[in-house]
């Protein structure tokens, strides 16, 4: 599993040197303790309420719970307040060396022996779909629930960043959730994950709720199916430099950019002061 590191007391988002080293050579790094309980809580609540609509933006498993749902910043305060924070905003521009806007903003919840996540890229959709011309950009999930080798954790391959985008993918309409999440998404061929674990290897990240992890968007990850009793709830937030946007308007706003503003950060307390807006009212003593 991938070292990880905190943030310091005062929670200055700037890149150590340490980090710098490891996202250039492994392709990621996990931030441990970015947000306090009282952060995830406000974040839990909201992309449970976005989850919970019956909109086109959402991908449901086939006893109909969610599984999905794309734009997620678009439809709810809080997680667009979510993509603001200086803790997210200032690490992408820090690791990019450039302003960055939000090309896709998505709620991933794995339900027990819900879908898994064949072998992918996020680049190799956003690139042969949305027009992104070149593999510049970093795929940021927030993690809300506790991740480990239980509960169904993000593998990915170290190092496979180096390989640009993998031309031996393609979209795969007899996968279970074709109609769905896997419709736009390229899935690498079973030999070349042979080549490229045997060369590079395969780790799980693992992390507790309220960590973060910086993926370059080239990494080859998947997930298996998640056969425990146990959520695995990930907010994500994929992020390119504003002068690397998309060409191609195939997709729905909900799916890719329209707007390619660069984000500018809010202040730290921009989530925070959501807490006692979505905190349920007490029960008359």
């Amino acid at each position: 599993m991938t070292e990880r590191t905190g943030v310091n007391s005062d929670r200055d988002p700037g890149v150590t040197d340490a980090q710098r080293q490891t996202y250039a050579t492994t392709g990621w790094i996990v931030v441990e303790d970015v947000f306090d309980a009282d952060e995830v809580a406000v974040l839990e609540r909201a992309a449970l309420e976005v989850v919970d609509r019956d909109g086109p933006e959402v991908a449901r498993e086939s006893d109909g719970s969610p599984h999905v749902s794309w734009g997620m910043h678009l439809f709810d305060e809080r997680l667009a307040a979510l993509t603001r924070h200086p803790r997210l905003v200032d690490t992408a521009v820090d690791l990019l060396g450039s302003d960055v806007y939000i090309h896709q903003s998505r709620i991933n919840l794995k339900q027990t022996n819900g879908s898994i996540v064949e072998w992918h890229q996020d680049f190799g959709t956003y690139h042969r779909v949305d027009g992104l011309p070149e593999p510049r950009g970093i795929m940021i999930a927030v993690f809300l629930d506790d991740i480990s080798a239980i509960n169904a954790p993000l593998l990915a391959v170290p190092g496979s960043q180096a390989e640009g985008l993998v031309s031996t993918a393609r979209i795969d309409p007899s996968v279970p959730d074709h109609e769905h999440v896997a419709r736009y998404r390229y899935d690498i061929t079973p030999d070349t994950m042979r080549d490229l674990v045997g060369r590079y290897g395969l780790e799980s990240i693992e992390a507790r709720a309220g960590s973060v992890v910086f993926m370059d968007m080239t990494v080859v990850h998947g997930s298996s199916v998640n056969i425990s009793p146990l959520r695995r709830l990930i907010l994500y937030v994929n992020v390119a430099p504003v002068d690397n946007r998309g060409e191609s308007y195939a997709r729905p706003e909900y799916y890719a950019a329209r707007d390619f503003s660069p984000l500018r950060a809010d202040d730290d307390d921009c989530v925070r002061r959501f807490a006692a807006i979505s905190a349920p009212a007490m029960p008359d003593p």
